[in-house]
């Protein structure tokens, strides 16, 4: 059974860090490429970093020099370490296995087939 589950969503201060990890099991981790997506209430997922299986990483206009993707092939597990937060990256974040091909989806084709529960990260000023 594949499963992905997330940890280390809290609620901070602007500017503080996080990190959010994402224990996978069930499917062979190093295989797929992964990504973390972030879910506002009302509104569709946006995904904010991904990483290749060959650790190409590409994020977000929004978040970009702040989140930092990363996977521990080992461990089958999958980070993101955020830094310099802000009230905009208040959201509920989840990891989820890339499905379309890496390429295509950093270009916006949303495609992913398993997902995890999700963390909440919650930033005030």
């Amino acid at each position: 059974q594949v499963q992905l589950v997330e940890s280390g969503g809290a609620a901070v201060q602007v500017g503080e860090s996080l990190r959010l990890s994402c224990v996978t099991s069930g499917f062979t981790f190093k295989h797929w490429d992964m990504t973390w997506v972030r879910q506002y209430p009302g509104k569709g997922p946006e995904w904010v970093a991904a990483i290749s299986t060959n650790n190409y990483d590409f994020y977000h206009d929004s978040v970009k020099g702040r989140f930092s993707i990363s996977r521990d092939n080992a461990e089958n597990t999958l980070y993101l370490q955020m830094n310099s937060l802000k009230p905009e990256d208040t959201a509920l974040y989840y990891c989820a296995r890339i499905r379309a091909p890496f390429a295509e989806f950093i270009r916006g084709s949303f495609d992913t087939d398993v997902r995890g529960q999700g963390t909440q990260v919650t930033v005030s000023s």
